[in-house]
């Protein structure tokens, strides 16, 4: 409990390893265990446990049938693997594609360099769905919008067996304006982004990018069980 608060003040507060107040274990052994559990797959198992959890609690069946796919360019501020500038966003970074089910609640995380086309990126994230089969026996739907229609539509009712509804903007619209099902995963991005440590992307690795976007989902997770 002592390590898993550790990383909650990491991703929380955003500060460094290294700067960890010294009444949390030292840093290097709260280090060593998130590399670990981001090594062996374990963020995101804890993650889909709870997630299953939060989901039962509030009345819904563990594995969602419909789910809501976007991406979110964020700046980069290291080297490392993965980067790219998004001529759209104006963005020089990477980009986070979600994949969310109807309460917000992150199913996948997959991070690419930011010129990485959503339909690309999205064929990555979806094939990573079809690795496991859990998230497939109820799954019906997928939400989009227009940065994943054309090849991927058909890939989808193929190999998922789902439908990928795309949800266009509404003609003439300018600025930010809900649509449908979409603006879940909006509402998710900006659950993240109230992470100092997810505000910017500072990690050398794309894995530990993803690895973070776990750990605040599984704190807001913990938060939401933890409610009488």
């Amino acid at each position: 409990r002592a390590l898993l608060n550790a990383m909650f003040y990491v991703v929380k507060n955003g500060c460094g390893w290294r700067a960890l107040p010294h009444d949390f274990p030292a840093w290097q052994t709260v280090y060593h265990y998130f590399r670990l559990f981001r090594l062996n797959g374990l963020w995101e198992q804890l993650n889909t446990i709870i997630r299953e959890a939060v989901r039962e609690k509030e009345g819904r069946e563990p594995q969602a049938s419909a789910m809501i796919a976007d991406s979110q360019s964020v700046k980069s501020a290291e080297g490392g693997e993965q980067r790219g500038f998004d001529g759209g966003k104006l963005v020089n970074g990477r980009k986070r594609n979600l994949l969310v089910d109807t309460l917000g609640l992150v199913v996948l995380a997959k991070v690419t360099a930011a010129n990485v086309q959503d339909v690309h990126a999205g064929k990555q994230l979806f094939s990573t769905v079809l690795q496991k089969p859990g998230l497939l026996a109820r799954l019906k739907k997928i939400f989009a919008d227009g940065g994943y229609r054309g090849e991927l539509e058909d890939w989808v009712q193929e190999n998922l067996q789902a439908v990928l509804e795309i949800v266009l903007k509404l003609e003439g619209q300018k600025g930010f304006q809900v649509l449908p099902k979409r603006w879940v995963v909006e509402r998710t991005f900006a659950w993240l982004t109230r992470n100092r440590r997810l505000a910017r992307d500072y990690e050398r690795l794309a894995a530990s990018s993803e690895a973070f976007i776990y750990v605040a989902m599984i704190r807001l997770g913990l938060r939401r069980l933890a409610r009488s």
